[in-house]
């Protein structure tokens, strides 16, 4: 019973000397990379498009933002005001409109290149929280197409596929973007700049 003992012990110990040099080794550069991959590879050309469709086309198009992203963004208010975009006013709204579009933009691409991955990724998370609400409240989707958690269906797009789309990002918040990012190499190079200045008296 003691050689048993003894056995396990020792097969239990092995076992978790083997995880941890598998997690020292792969933790800090490798899930952090992975999820910023996975994100780009499934939701970066759906953000950058639905981007694309609210703003004008063309090199400066930019600049301008659709009346498709009010409709998008904020249908009550745009149906508040009689259905009149250039009725409705930049306080808030132009201001939501523009800002909303733009991060639209802007987040993914520090995402991707993991830099203030962090921040980027809260965003995201918001983003994607106030589009699941204006689909539902206002934009008519059915309930297949909301689905419900625990529901033994994983096949929803709101509920069940942005449940992990809002997990990976939340991996992304809490963890970072990993060594293999901006953000890392801005660190070294913050940390390099520090230890290169000489002490004051």
């Amino acid at each position: 019973m003691d050689r048993l003992a003894a056995l396990t012990h020792g097969v239990a110990a092995l076992y978790s000397r083997l995880v941890a040099a598998v997690e020292a080794a792969l933790e800090p550069w490798l899930l952090g990379l992975l999820a910023r991959l996975i994100f780009a590879a499934v939701l970066f050309g759906y953000y950058w498009n639905a981007a694309l469709t609210k703003i004008e086309p063309g090199l400066l198009g930019w600049l301008q933002v659709r009346d498709a992203a009010y409709w998008q963004m904020l249908p009550p208010v745009v149906e508040a005001y009689g259905y009149d975009v250039s009725a409705v006013p930049t306080l808030p709204w132009g201001l939501i409109v523009g800002l909303g579009t733009y991060a639209e933009f802007l987040l993914p691409v520090l995402i991707v290149a993991g830099l203030a991955t962090r921040v980027a990724a809260a965003g995201m998370i918001a983003f994607v929280l106030v589009q699941s609400y204006v689909d539902i409240a206002f934009h008519g989707v059915d309930d297949a197409t909301v689905g419900a958690l625990f529901d033994r269906h994983p096949g929803s797009a709101i509920m069940d596929q942005r449940t992990l789309w809002v997990f990976l990002l939340a991996y992304l918040v809490v963890k970072g973007a990993g060594l293999v990012s901006l953000d890392a190499l801005l660190r070294r190079r913050i940390g390099e700049a520090r230890d290169a200045t000489p002490a004051r008296a």
